[in-house]
C-alpha cells in the first residue's frame, strides 16, 4: 500500500475522483443502533428510523421506540408505533465507526438522536461493555423557545428468543440512576444455542438519571406522554411486575424533560445494557464477560457508564475523526462508507470474555452461516481489523483455538475448523465433529499465517513459540499436502469441494513461508531456511501449474476452459514481507481482474457471478496501482448503497443483480481493514497503542465431561415409557395426569436411519409426547444433568416443571444442564419425567436419561 498511497497528491486526486463519481448520499443496507455482541445487536432496516420496528440482526423485531414532545405536540423519532403519532421529519443520517446520528426537524426544533457503542480497540474493558448510550440533543431553529421532552421504551423481546416465553420486569436504582430491567422466567443460561436464535437468559436494562420519569406499562406511558407530556404526569409503576409472555408484556419506559429549549443545545441520555450473567461455555468452564474480570456487577457497570459518559463520548468522537480521515486517505468516500459500516458490525459479532485468571478470550459467532463458534476460517478474514488496531484481540481469539488444537483431545495433524455451536465452545461440530477434518489445508494455513501476522504486529514471535510443536505439525502437513491439494473444502465452502485449487495452494505456500518467518524470529534458523526454501520451490511450481497466459487458473490441470479466481491469499506475501512470489504474479492477476469486473464488484471466480466482499478487499489491497484498488472498492460501495436486501452488511452477494446470496452481520467484514496492514505507517500508529502485555492464561480442561449414570438411556438400558402421538390435554406433563390410555413402548423413539439413535419403538409422525416415572435413590446432586438425544425440538419437564428446552437436532447423546426450577423440582424417590418432541424433516429421535457430571466447573 506504500505505492498505493505514496503521496498525498495521489490520495487527494483519487479521493476527489471518487467523490465526483459517487452519489453524495450513502444509504446503508441497515443501520447499527446497538452493536455490542452477537446477542445484544439491534438495527434499523429502513431508510427512515420511523418506517419500521428496530430489529435484532437476525431480522426479528426487538422494538425500541422514541418520541419527542414539542409544546404539547408529540412526534415519533424511532419505530413505527404508535401509528397514530406522526413521524418527525428525518433530515439526516450520519454514521461514524462508533456512533449513529439521526437528525429530525419539527415545529421549530432540531433534535439529534445519537447511539454510541464504545468499541474502542485500545481499551479491551471498555470494548467489552455491553452498553449503548442513547442521547437526545435539541435546539430551537426558529429563534423561539419551546417546551421539549423526549421518551424511550424497549420491548421485552430484547430478553427472549421467542415471543411466547414468559418474562418478568423489575424497577430498581443504582447510584444516581433509575433502572428498569426485564428477563425471561426460565433463565436457561447458556442453553439456547444455534444460528437464528436470540438470548433468553440474563437481563436487559434501561437506565436513566433518577430525576427522569419512568413507568413499566408502555401503553399507559405512551398515552400519558402523548397527551399530557412532562415527567410529573407519568405515574411510577410498581417495583415488580408479574410475569407475562413477552408478546403481552409491558415495555420498559422512561421520559426526560429538556425544559425550555432555545438556540442553545440541551441534552439528555439513557443507557441500554445487557447483563448476560454468563457469556460462553468453554469446555468445562462457564465464562463471564471480560468487563466482569475484576468482580464488577451490572450495578458497577451502569454507574461507571454514567460517571464516564462525557469522557467516553469524547474518546469516541476523537477515534471516529481519526479513523474516518485515514479511511478517506486510503480510499475516499467509498472506503469511508464501507469501513464505517464494517467497524461495529465486525466487533459486535464476537464476544470478549475473561478466563479464570482474568485474561481475555474472544469468541466469534457464524451469523447466518451455521452458528458455529470460533470458526477458524471466519477468524481469518476478520483478523485484519484486530491485527491493525488491537493485536491483543487477535491473541485472545487465537488462544482458545490453539490450546484446543494442542490438547490431547484434538487427534488430527491439521488444524480444527471450530470450537462448537455458539455459545457452547465444547469441541468441533462442523463436518462430522471431532472425528473428521473437512478443511485441513484451509485451517492449518489460516492459523499459521495469523500467528505470523501477530508476530509482525508485536515485533516478536513469543506467542507462536508457545505452540511451536503444533505449528510445526501443521507446517509439515502443508508441506506434504498443500502444493496440489486434494478434493477439499475451503473457507468458501458454499462453492463446494474442489481439487487442485490454486488459491488454496497459495494459502499453503503462505503458511509455510509464515512458519519460516516465525522460525527466523525465534532464532530457529535451520527450520527457517528449510521452510523458506520449500515455499520458494512451491511458488515456482505453482506458477507453472496455474499459468494460463494472461492470468492464473482456478484449478491446476484445467485445459482450455479459461478458469480464474481471486488469489486473495497472496496478499500476505506483501503484508508480511515474505517475497515468495515475483511481483509480476500479482501484477498479471490484478490486470486480469479489471477485465472481469461486474457492476457491483469482482466475482469470486469464473464459476458464478457471486463474490465475497472481504476477499474483494484483500484482492484490491494486493494492487500496486491505485486505480485498480479504487475500482474494486468503488464497486463494493455501489453494491452496499444499492442492494435491495435491507439487512446488516452481507459478505456474500451477487455482482450482477446486487442481491445477497446469504450471510449477514458477520465478523468477516473486519477484513475490510486489510489496507491498513499494507500501509506500514498507519498499521504501526494504531497497533502500537495496544500496550497490554498478555500472558498466563488459565489452563483449560479439554477433557470430555466425566459422568456417572444415574438413570440410563436407551444406548445402554432401554426403559418403558408411556407415549402418544396425538395432542394431549394441557396438563399432560403433571404427575397427577392419567396416561392410562396412552401406548407403551421401549426407548428410544424414532426412525432407525437417524444418526446416533437406538430405536426400539418406531415414531414417524410430527410430534410425540412421552412420560415415565423414575426413582432417585438419594438426594439429587447439584451437578445432575440430562443425558439426551433429540431430533428435533424437545421440551423436558420434571414433576410438571419445565426443566430444559433443546432446539434443533443432534447426532449423538449430549449432556444438557437442567434449569434451576427443574433442578429444584427433583427429589429423592419417585419423579415424573415428561418430554414433548417436535419433528419437521429428515430423521427423528427422542430419548433421555440422567447423569451426574463429575468434572464440571460450570456455574
Amino acid at each position: 500500500m506504500n505505492k498505493l498511497i505514496s503521496t498525498c497528491l495521489i490520495s487527494i486526486l483519487f479521493t476527489t475522483l471518487a467523490m465526483a463519481q459517487q452519489p453524495s448520499h450513502w444509504r446503508p443496507p441497515a443501520v447499527p443502533l446497538v452493536s455490542c455482541d452477537p446477542y445484544f445487536s439491534i438495527w434499523s432496516f429502513d431508510n427512515q428510523l420511523t418506517d419500521g420496528p428496530t430489529r435484532h440482526w437476525t431480522g426479528h423485531p426487538q422494538e425500541l421506540t422514541s418520541l419527542m414532545r414539542i409544546d404539547g405536540k408529540t412526534y415519533r423519532i424511532m419505530g413505527d408505533q404508535p401509528a397514530d403519532v406522526p413521524a418527525a421529519q428525518q433530515t439526516s443520517l450520519h454514521l461514524t465507526p462508533t456512533r449513529t446520528i439521526y437528525e429530525f426537524n419539527a415545529d421549530g426544533v432540531n433534535l439529534q438522536l445519537t447511539f454510541t457503542t464504545p468499541k474502542l480497540p485500545d481499551d479491551l474493558t471498555l470494548c467489552s461493555w455491553p452498553i449503548t448510550y442513547v442521547t437526545w440533543t435539541a435546539k430551537a431553529t426558529d429563534g423561539k423557545s419551546h417546551d421539549v421532552s423526549v421518551y424511550i421504551d424497549a420491548s421485552a423481546d430484547l430478553a427472549v428468543n421467542r415471543q411466547d416465553q414468559q418474562v418478568a420486569e423489575q424497577r430498581g436504582s443504582t447510584g444516581k440512576l433509575t433502572t428498569l430491567r426485564v428477563g425471561s422466567i426460565e433463565q436457561p443460561v447458556l442453553e439456547t444455542r444455534g444460528d437464528d436464535v436470540r438470548i433468553d437468559w440474563g437481563y436487559f436494562y434501561l437506565a436513566g438519571h433518577a430525576n427522569s420519569s419512568f413507568i413499566a406499562s408502555a401503553s399507559d406511558a405512551v398515552a400519558r406522554f402523548t397527551h399530557t407530556g412532562g415527567n410529573d404526569s407519568i405515574a411510577i409503576g410498581p417495583a415488580n411486575i408479574p410475569p407475562a409472555a413477552a408478546k403481552d408484556a409491558n415495555h420498559l419506559s422512561m421520559s426526560f424533560d429538556l425544559g425550555k429549549v432555545s438556540g442553545k443545545s440541551t441534552s439528555a441520555h439513557a443507557i441500554l445494557a445487557y447483563d448476560d450473567l454468563y457469556s460462553i461455555r468453554y469446555f468445562n468452564d462457564d465464562l463471564k464477560a471480560y468487563w466482569k474480570k475484576d468482580g464488577a456487577t451490572i450495578s458497577d457497570l451502569l454507574q461507571a457508564a454514567e460517571k464516564n459518559y462525557d469522557s467516553v463520548q469524547k474518546r469516541c468522537e476523537a477515534f471516529d475523526k481519526e479513523l474516518v480521515a485515514d479511511l478517506h486517505k486510503l480510499g475516499g468516500h467509498p472506503y469511508h462508507f464501507l469501513g464505517t459500516l464494517a467497524w461495529r458490525q465486525a466487533l459486535a459479532a464476537q464476544k470478549l470474555c475473561a478466563d479464570a485468571n482474568g485474561k481475555p478470550l474472544m469468541f466469534s459467532k457464524e451469523n447466518f452461516s451455521n452458528g458455529c463458534i470460533s470458526t477458524v476460517d471466519v477468524l481469518y478474514p476478520a483478523a485484519p481489523q484486530m491485527i491493525a488496531f488491537a493485536p491483543n484481540m487477535l491473541k485472545a481469539s487465537l488462544v482458545p483455538l490453539m490450546d484446543y488444537a494442542s490438547s490431547p483431545r484434538w487427534k488430527h495433524d491439521s488444524a480444527p475448523h471450530d470450537l462448537g455451536t455458539y455459545p457452547q465452545a465444547t469441541g468441533q461440530v462442523y463436518g462430522g465433529g471431532e472425528q473428521s477434518n473437512s478443511m485441513p489445508v484451509e485451517e492449518s494455513g489460516n492459523l499459521i499465517i495469523l500467528c505470523g501476522a501477530l508476530a509482525k504486529a508485536e515485533g516478536n514471535a513469543d506467542f507462536a513459540n508457545r505452540y511451536w510443536p503444533t505449528l510445526t505439525t501443521w507446517m509439515n502437513y502443508l508441506k506434504a499436502n498443500g502444493l496440489d491439494p486434494e478434493n477439499q473444502l475451503t473457507t468458501d465452502d458454499f462453492a463446494g469441494h474442489i481439487a487442485r485449487n490454486a488459491n488454496l495452494s497459495a494459502k499453503a505456500i503462505m503458511g509455510i513461508a509464515s512458519y519460516g518467518m516465525l522460525a527466523d524470529m525465534l532464532g530457529k534458523h535451520y527450520e527457517a531456511k528449510a521452510a523458506m526454501q520449500t515455499a520458494h520451490e512451491y511458488a515456482q511450481k505453482w506458477m507453472q501449474m496455474a499459468d494460463d497466459g494472461d492470468h492464473y487458473k482456478l484449478v491446476f490441470g484445467d485445459k482450455g476452459n479459461g478458469t480464474w479466481s481471486q488469489k486473495y491469499n497472496l496478499v500476505w506475501d506483501q503484508i508480511l514481507g515474505l517475497n515468495i512470489f515475483p511481483p509480476e504474479v500479482v501484477e498479471k492477476e490484478e490486470a486480469y481482474y479489471q477485465t472481469k469486473m461486474n457492476p457491483f464488484g469482482l466475482p469470486l471466480d469464473s464459476r458464478k457471478s457471486y463474490t465475497k466482499i472481504d476477499w474483494e478487499f484483500w484482492t484490491a489491497t494486493m494492487a500496486n496501482k491505485h486505480e485498480q484498488f479504487q475500482a474494486i472498492v468503488d464497486a463494493c460501495a455501489k453494491w452496499a448503497n444499492e442492494t435491495p436486501d435491507r439487512v446488516p452488511l452481507s459478505d456474500w452477494y451477487d455482482t450482477v443483480n446486487a442481491h445477497k446470496c446469504g450471510f449477514q452481520a458477520r465478523s468477516v467484514v473486519g477484513g475490510l481493514f486489510i489496507p491498513f496492514l499494507r500501509n506500514q505507517e498507519m498499521w504501526h500508529k494504531y497497533a502500537s497503542r495496544d500496550q497490554t502485555k498478555l500472558t498466563d492464561w488459565a489452563k483449560t480442561d479439554f477433557s470430555a465431561p466425566r459422568y456417572r449414570t444415574i438413570i440410563p438411556a436407551a444406548n445402554t438400558h432401554p426403559a418403558t415409557w408411556h407415549y402418544t402421538t396425538s395432542q394431549p390435554a394441557e396438563d399432560w406433563m403433571k404427575p397427577d395426569f392419567s396416561d392410562s390410555t396412552w401406548s407403551t413402548g421401549q426407548s428410544g423413539f424414532g426412525t432407525p436411519e437417524t444418526p446416533g439413535s437406538h430405536v426400539n419403538t418406531r415414531w414417524d409422525t410430527s410430534d410425540i409426547w412421552i412420560r415415565r416415572e423414575i426413582n432417585l435413590p438419594a438426594n439429587p446432586h447439584h451437578n445432575i444433568r440430562l443425558f439426551i438425544h433429540h431430533d428435533e425440538d424437545a421440551e423436558i419437564y420434571i414433576n410438571g416443571v419445565l426443566a430444559a428446552k433443546v432446539p434443533g437436532f443432534v447426532a449423538e447423546y449430549i449432556i444438557v444442564p437442567i434449569r434451576p426450577a427443574g433442578e429444584a423440582a427433583l427429589h429423592r424417590g419417585k419423579n415424573l419425567i415428561a418430554i414433548h418432541c417436535h419433528q419437521t424433516t429428515g430423521g427423528q429421535y427422542i430419548d433421555a436419561g440422567f447423569v451426574e457430571v463429575i468434572n464440571s466447573k460450570s456455574h
